[in-house]
């Protein structure tokens, strides 16, 4: 098994773990694991034969979950939260189960929120902390959004771990995409070459779902069945008109997993465009001759495009970035309106067009009931790992087991969409649009 995937520890855990059934009459184990429980990065048994018969041990993650010994001692920890990048369903809900857990499953009653994510902790910024209480954040799963705030850019990493001294914080739980947990990776190594016990625990938050080695980040469910009912309305306007068509556009920077869930979850589109896979728009194969072939075949048609499709129509050197160093893609929303507007003119081909981008609207929702559950879990089994020592990890999903991954392995490359893999071709399937639109 790689090195890469073990998760790195603060040191030898020798506190007995709180963790215990209500009832003294209940005489089970509480469900404790052990460094060695691995989860199986490739479960299909060609896989496993081919590494054993070669004498290699398969990749696997370890296992999430309660340890019986903990390397904190919960009387003398205090542990602090940081929300950091753009909004997505399910914040409220880790950092609310984050302060359960802590509080009630192990004691530990000194958590402090840090305002406007990895800004709170530099001073010029005149941020003050959040105590955090299960009282205080008893109700904030019913809304949207974040109690702490959050923010974009990168800080000095120094000042942030000064911070982390002058305050006393044992453990550090950092909600974020990929840049949030590049960020968090770089506070661990300034944390390593000081010698200090801190431990740095990440919980993915990333609404396209486009972390490596992760089932799915918290959020995404969310999003998606949320866009359902938008396109089922935006289908409604499309064949609400002769020759009507309907854009919507998802969210999706570099993976277009919202736009593919989103289609498949409701059999009304036509046709997905989506980052990873290319298209042209002329030509005899091109996006806008396939358009015009459904409009004469069924007078309708319903379009979802993902935000970061078709970048490449446009002049790479206005492409700006926002502070965390990603590119701030142009609307292809817009950009397919008005081509299609274009070609169609120029045909005197009639056609009516809708464009709806309800992406605002649907990263600031609360999570649903299967995402709020996924958030509570996930916070759980962070606070699990932290409490026993564990640290510059993520807590992820895989093959239905909750698992640790070093950062490192987490951000060192995006989830895409693999445009010869069975979820494509099941949007491919559903849409009937063709296999490919390049010329």
């Amino acid at each position: 098994m790689p090195n890469d995937f073990n998760v790195k520890t603060l040191g030898k855990a020798i506190v007995k773990s709180p963790l215990k059934f209500p009832s003294e009459n209940v005489n089970l184990e509480f469900g404790f694991i052990d460094t060695n429980d691995r989860v199986l990065y490739n479960t299909t048994l060609s896989h496993f034969n081919q590494t054993t018969t070669k004498g290699e041990t398969p990749i696997s993650f370890e296992k999430a979950g309660p340890h019986k010994n903990l390397y904190f001692n919960s009387a003398k920890t205090k542990v602090a939260i940081v929300s950091c990048g753009g909004l997505c369903p399910g914040v409220n809900n880790v950092i609310q189960s984050l302060v359960n857990q802590l509080y009630f499953r192990y004691n530990v009653k000194q958590i402090v929120g840090i305002r406007y994510g990895f800004e709170g902790f530099i001073a010029k910024y005149n941020h003050s902390t959040v105590e955090l209480t299960p009282q205080g954040v008893d109700k904030i799963h019913l809304f949207g959004g974040t109690l702490l705030g959050t923010s974009r850019g990168e800080q000095d990493v120094a000042l942030i771990v000064d911070a982390l001294c002058a305050q006393k914080v044992n453990i550090l739980f950092c909600i974020g995409g990929d840049g949030t947990l590049r960020g968090a990776h770089a506070i661990h190594q300034e944390i390593v070459r000081r010698k200090l016990s801190i431990a740095i625990a990440g919980i993915p938050k990333t609404i396209d779902n486009d972390i490596s080695f992760i089932d799915k980040s918290f959020g995404f469910e969310t999003a998606f069945t949320i866009a359902n009912d938008i396109i089922r309305y935006a289908h409604n306007e499309a064949i609400g008109a002769y020759n009507g068509i309907a854009i919507v556009k998802l969210m999706g920077r570099n993976s277009g997993f919202i736009a593919a869930h989103a289609a498949l979850s409701i059999h009304e589109v036509n046709f997905v465009l989506v980052p990873e896979v290319a298209f042209d728009l002329s030509g005899p194969h091109g996006f806008l001759d396939a358009l015009q072939k459904r409009l004469e075949n069924r007078h309708h048609a319903l379009i979802v495009v993902a935000e970061g499709a078709g970048q490449n129509f446009f002049d790479s050197a206005s492409l700006e970035k926002d502070a965390s160093g990603n590119i701030k893609n142009k609307d292809i929303g817009l950009y397919l309106k008005d081509k299609i507007s274009e070609e169609f003119e120029s045909k005197k081909f009639r056609f009516t067009t809708k464009y709806i981008d309800p992406s605002y609207i649907i990263r600031s929702a609360p999570a649903n009931a299967n995402d709020s559950k996924f958030c509570g879990l996930l916070a759980q089994n962070a606070v699990h790992a932290a409490m026993a020592g564990k640290t510059d990890f993520v807590v992820g999903n895989w093959n239905s087991h909750f698992t640790l991954i070093p950062i490192p392995v987490a951000v060192s490359e995006q989830k895409r969409i693999n445009e010869n893999g069975e979820l494509w071709w099941n949007v491919l399937e559903t849409t009937g649009q063709p296999v490919s639109m390049k010329g």
